[in-house]
Formats: structure tokens, sequence, C-alpha cells
């Protein structure tokens, strides 16, 4: 018994000194040399770029083109956004996939802060990115988290407050900064990890720029900070050494897609029945066919039913439906949008994935201009930006710009006031931004340019929605905050407006 005893002792001394010796720099040993146990900055731009244009491009299709009379869904059922009746479902989609992909994009600043793996070219592509993200997030909902936000993992903050509008794009605004100051000298990243730019850090630096323009004037005109956006407009627009911006349509920031995994465009999922079901609204159309719009002149292609914008014409005319309509009325659809394998159709198109183009930086300077915020012609600005407009989609158009606006009679007209000024602008801007996530919506709020007709079908007192409510599941997610959100701001409804919109 007592040599058995002893056996079974020695037995578990040489069990334990075997594990002893296994375990004994086990994470040493298992560890490859030539790989790193952390994912790299480069390797999380791409997909977050890819997921949140994915965001952008579909409920640009099915939220912003049927507000902005781009399209109109002729459905007679609840829920019609053409008729400003949005569902509360609809809330969900964009919120959850931004605040995702700000995880990752604040995961590249976090990584290419470390010591080991400094890079302040991917430190200021972060904050671009997360700038861009988080104005789209702020203008779409109002007051949202910010400061708290995406800090569950590394913070354990699960339920983060809601911050002012105002605060958030003082802070946006101070990234901006950071960036523009990080990427003054900073190298290049790899480009195959960059879509948009492939790699060249000063193109990202001129986009960091040219949004900053974009915010700065979108708030604007708040008596409280107009003075502050204005200086700041005027130190931007004055150094293009220190804020260098886009300087022609080849810097504007475009996810190009190619048609293969994982830069094939969201639009390809959508069946092609659905992609076509939509009618071309009849305000979208008609002043393309009034100005004889290259962007849907058949002729350039020599291809019957297809052109540049992919619209077809379904009664052998370019027609369009008049946007909110009644449910008594019964339109006919005359046009829609195309959808074929064609590379040609905006489906398929390699131009659709749009963070902003040189075309609405040429805008911004026109309504700067003409507010006399800068110096400079409005006209001149005004031209430049509707000829960029319509080389972004058809780059070998050689058609005088100045002969295209008289023969369409819609030259600049320096005779008229501010607010005529404005409408020339805007309409024009209008489809410079077609296929731009929400900024249509964005800029329409911000100035109610251009004048959009109003059907007698329209809810919410015939008004345009003022954001989006939040989703439904944050008042139990969230509660507190969430209360303290609607008492700060307003109703959580569509017509409550968001700070940069209020008086």
């Amino acid at each position: 018994m007592k040599k058995n005893i002893l056996t079974i002792s020695s037995m578990v001394l040489a069990l334990g000194a075997m594990v002893t010796s296994c375990t004994k720099d086990f994470t040493k040993i298992n560890t490859d040399p030539n790989t790193t146990p952390y994912a790299e900055a480069n390797q999380l731009l791409a997909p977050a770029l890819v997921n949140t244009l994915t965001y952008n491009q579909l409920r640009n299709r099915n939220y912003n083109n049927e507000l902005m009379q781009v399209t109109v869904d002729m459905n007679d059922g609840e829920g019609m956004v053409f008729r400003y009746d949005v569902r509360a479902s609809l809330a969900d989609y964009l919120y959850n996939g931004w605040y995702a992909q700000l995880t990752n994009f604040k995961d590249i600043y976090k990584i290419a802060s470390d010591p080991k793996r400094a890079n302040t070219a991917l430190q200021g592509i972060s904050l671009i990115c997360q700038s861009w993200v988080y104005s789209m997030l702020t203008d779409t909902y109002g007051d949202v988290p910010y400061f708290q936000s995406n800090l569950a993992r590394d913070s354990g903050i699960l339920e983060p407050r809601f911050d002012k509008q105002k605060d958030i794009y003082m802070d946006i605004f101070s990234k901006l900064e950071q960036a523009n100051t990080l990427l003054k000298s900073a190298g290049n990243i790899n480009a195959a990890s960059d879509p948009v730019y492939k790699g060249n850090a000063q193109n990202w630096r001129k986009f960091g720029n040219s949004l900053y323009l974009r915010l700065l004037l979108r708030v604007s005109g708040k008596a409280e900070v107009t003075d502050t956006c204005v200086k700041k407009i005027l130190q931007i627009t004055g150094s293009a050494a220190n804020y260098p911006v886009f300087t022609s349509n080849a810097e504007s920031a475009v996810l190009r897609w190619t048609g293969s995994a994982p830069y094939a465009s969201p639009l390809i999922a959508v069946r092609e029945q659905d992609y076509r079901s939509p009618a071309i609204a009849s305000f979208f159309i008609d002043n393309l066919n009034k100005w004889n719009d290259p962007r849907i002149d058949i002729p350039t292609y020599g291809v019957s039913g297809i052109n540049r914008w992919g619209i077809a014409p379904a009664s052998g005319v370019f027609a369009g439906v008049p946007s909110g309509y009644s449910a008594v009325e019964n339109p006919v659809k005359k046009a829609y949008f195309y959808s074929t394998t064609s590379a040609r159709t905006l489906q398929n198109d390699s131009l659709t994935g749009i963070l902003m183009n040189y075309a609405e930086l040429q805008f911004i300077m026109a309504e700067l201009a003409a507010r006399s915020w800068i110096t400079g012609s409005a006209e001149t600005y005004f031209t430049n930006a509707v000829d960029a407009s319509i080389k972004y989609w058809i780059p070998a158009w050689s058609k005088d710009v100045k002969t295209y606006l008289a023969e369409g009679d819609i030259e600049w007209d320096n005779s008229g006031t501010l607010e005529d000024k404005l409408e020339q602008i805007h309409l024009q801007k209008y489809y410079a931004l077609f296929m731009v996530d929400l900024e249509q919506w964005f800029e329409y709020r911000r100035t109610g340019h251009p004048v959009l007709p109003k059907g007698a079908g329209l809810k919410n007192n015939g008004e345009m929605p003022s954001r989006s409510i939040y989703p439904v599941y944050v008042q139990s997610t969230n509660p507190t905050n969430y209360k303290k959100a609607v008492a700060e701001q307003g109703e959580d409804r569509i017509s409550t407006k968001v700070w940069w919109q209020k008086p």
C-alpha cells in the first residue's frame, strides 16, 4: 500500500514537472515572430470606408432621394417617405451602422498613436473620417452620443450621454484642425489599404479641409457662432499653403467601386426589379430636360434607353412623377433608373462612392462669395462648379460651360437678391450632390433651396422632416440619457429642428 502511494506521488510530481515545462514561455514559443497579434491600423481603413459608404448609398437611394424629389416610390401604403411619412424603423440602420464604423475609425487612431507603431498620416486620416461620420450622425439625429460614444469596450460606458450639437461641432472643428497639422508633413500610407486616395496623405489633407468648409458653412447661420465661422472660413480660403483644399475633380474624395469584392458597389445587391421600381421625380428630370443636360443625353453613348445616369423612359419620353401626390391621385410612371450589368449604368458605376466632390467645394465658394464673406467672383465659382459637376460624370464633355448655361437659360444673374443667388447656386448644387449620402437633405434644411414643389399628399404639415427620430431601442437601453436629450432638444419627432436649424 505504501509502495503504491509512493508510486502515485512520484507520478504526480513528474506530471507537475511536465506541465511546468510545457507551459514555461508558452506565449513566447507559440507566437509567430513573423506576424503581429494585433490588427494594423491600415488594415481597418478600407473595410470601415466600404461599410460606411454602403450605409450611405443605400439610405441615399431610399431615403434622401425620396425626400428630395429625385425618385418617387409609387406605393399608396403607409410609410411613404416621398410623402414625409417616415416609419420609426428607418431610424435604426444609419444610427447602428455609423456608430459601428466609428469604432473602427477610432481604433485606427489608437493603434497609429502607439509609439511602437506611430503613424501621423493614419492618425490624421482617422480624425477626418471620424469628423465625417459624426457630422452625418448629428445632422441626421441632432444631439447624439459623442464624447462618451464607442467606449463600452475600453471604459465600460454602456449608457453614453447625448451631447449638444453645438459642442459636437466645435470638437469636430478641433479634430479637423489636428488632422490638418498631422498631415502637413506626413508621408504616404500603404496604397493597397486606401481605396480612396491610394495612400496619398496630402489628398486626404485636402479632403479634410474641404470638409471643414462644408461644416463651417452648415452652422454659420447660427448667430452665436457666425463670426467664429466666418473668421475660420477666411483663414482656410486665404491660405492654400496652410489649408490646402480640392483643386480639381481628380482630388475629389471617392471610393471607386471596381465591381469586385470588397469594392463592389452596395447597389449591386439591390434586385434589378427593385432598383428600377421607383419612378424618377418630375422635379429632378424636368430641369435636366429643359437644360438639355448631357448627363441624360442618350446620343452621348448611342445606346437606346441608357445614359450616363442610367435613366430610361417608360413611355418613350423622359418625364417624371410629381412627388408628394395624394393617395387619390394616380400618376403614370414615365421614367426610372435603369438597371443592367453594363458598367455605364448607375447601379454598377465606379463614381458613385462619393464622400465629397470638387464641385461641391466650388458651390460652397460661390455661396461664400455671394454672401460677401470672401473675396472673389460668385459667378466664377458658380460656373466652375457646374462645369466640374458635369465633367465628374462625363470627363470628355467638351461643350463650353457658359454656352450650356446660356442655352439652358441658367447663367449667373448677379442682379438678384441674396435669396435669388442662393436659389441659383443650390439648384445646381442639388445635382452636384446626386448620390452623396444625405447631403441634399442637409443642405435643403439649412437653406430652403432649391425650392421644391409640394404635393397635396404630404404629411408632417407639409414641412420637410428636420431630423430622424432616435432608434426606439435607445429608449430602453439608455433611458436616462435619452430623456435628458429629448428634454434638451425637443420632442423625438421628425418635425423637431436640430440646433443649427433653430433661429
